[in-house]
């Protein structure tokens, strides 16, 4: 796939440029969409890919990234048949109607949810783990969790702006502490975790319940509408940014599963697993592993910022989704805070009472977003198509569009497995 290719079909909005000085950045729409999935994959990944390990996890991450841009593609096609500043709601309503609608709207409000008291989750047992290890501080999960969702969320509220730029200082910091952390880790690496000998008949039992995490993990696509619009409906522009945010998140994906992989065996994920899979479990094995008490300590930071980036933007997101749904007027005071507490009280809520929901609500995130990601974006793009052929238009034809709706339902029925306890999951 080239942009060049896609671009070359049809313009369309990408001509428009009367709003071009409101617009945003490339850069920092790349940013807000790779940032959203970041902070669930470098987490989530190696628990979940811990059955298959390192050579197999690769191999299924080129697949389905590859799938999950295409679709992200198409819901940035749709998005440009839509006035500025329309969301999933508007783009729901317009082409499948009422019922499509309400199918399309519970699904990205359930992924929004559950996105965000993850994040939180994951937050909160970052900032706990952190003080009991270097300030032998004792805070509780719900207080940790008030206090992580209150400090950004406060950022969500400023607009997509401020995110942008708060998660363009976010990523150049991870970059830094990531490389730094990497250097120590890769280092202490040994090829005998990376490459055990552990036949494939042995793996692939758990590459099903893989490919549901990768899905989530790479589900940058509640962001599309977001950034599209961010970026003045110029196809152009969102293309690159939505190329690079791919790019982004899997050399991140890649190099932390090397890290991982590299300095946790196989045969201690069993206990990991049991205690929840959270965060704080994931970096406080790293640092029993050998490395540095300095290291250590970068990994926290870095840890943290994954996760800001990530609930960053995927409550801008559910921010933007409610205030569309609702019709709240978002630039006074009493529409933001219509919004704030309609999308973020009850997760807030849910956080503190249930701290430790991480791992397993990235698994529940992976059921709907292939409602919304995979299947109505193909039954959207179609009726765009047919309403308008002339607009901006992703290259690949039938085939592309078969490939990424086929997808949805191989990984539809992959959850219905999952949920009925007949998936094989390593650990468990």
């Amino acid at each position: 796939m080239t942009i060049a290719t896609e671009q070359a079909q049809s313009p369309g909005k990408s001509e428009n440029k009367d709003s071009k000085k409101s617009q945003g950045t490339i850069l920092g729409a790349s940013v807000i969409a790779a940032g959203t999935a970041v902070g669930a994959g470098m987490f989530s990944l190696p628990v979940a890919n811990s059955g298959v390990w390192f050579t197999v996890c690769l191999l299924l991450m080129v697949v389905v990234g590859y799938i999950m841009h295409s679709a992200s593609m198409y819901i940035m096609e749709v998005t440009l048949h839509f006035p500025e500043g329309s969301n999933y709601d508007s783009l729901a309503k317009g082409t499948i109607g009422n019922f499509g609608r309400l199918i399309n709207g519970l699904s990205v409000a359930f992924l929004c949810y559950v996105l965000t008291y993850a994040y939180i989750s994951g937050g909160s047992s970052i900032i706990t783990y952190s003080l009991s290890i270097f300030g032998d501080v004792q805070m509780s999960s719900g207080v940790a969790s008030l206090i992580f969702a209150v400090v950004l969320l406060s950022i969500v509220m400023m607009g997509t702006r401020a995110v942008d730029r708060v998660n363009t200082v976010l990523i150049g910091g991870m970059i830094i502490t990531f490389m730094i952390s990497l250097s120590s880790l890769i280092g202490n690496s040994s090829t005998g975790n990376l490459f055990p000998d552990i036949s494939l008949g042995e793996r692939t039992p758990y590459a099903f319940y893989t490919i549901s995490f990768l899905v989530a993990s790479f589900g940058l696509q509640i962001t599309v509408p977001t950034v599209t619009n961010y970026l003045g409906l110029d196809a152009k522009r969102a293309s690159k940014a939505l190329l690079i945010a791919i790019f982004l998140a899997g050399g991140f994906y890649f190099l932390w599963m090397f890290a991982v992989f590299g300095n946790i065996s196989r045969d201690q994920f069993p206990a990991l697993i049991a205690e929840g899979g959270n965060i704080g479990s994931i970096i406080g094995a790293l640092s029993e592993s050998g490395i540095s008490s300095n290291i250590s300590v970068i990994l926290q930071i870095f840890g943290n910022m994954a996760v800001a980036t990530s609930f960053l933007g995927v409550s801008l997101s559910l921010y933007d989704y409610i205030s569309d749904l609702f019709k709240f007027d978002t630039s006074t005071i009493v529409g933001k805070v219509q919004t704030v507490a309609i999308a973020f009280v009850p997760t807030i809520i849910l956080a503190i009472l249930y701290p430790h929901g991480f791992i397993a609500a990235i698994g529940y995130a992976g059921v709907v977003l292939v409602i919304f990601s995979l299947l109505t974006p193909i039954i959207m793009v179609r009726i765009c198509r047919e309403r308008n052929p002339n607009i901006f238009q992703v290259a690949g034809g039938n085939a592309r569009q078969a490939m990424v709706f086929g997808f949805g339902i191989i990984v539809f029925i992959i959850t219905a497995f999952e949920l009925t306890g007949n998936l094989p999951i390593f650990g468990q």
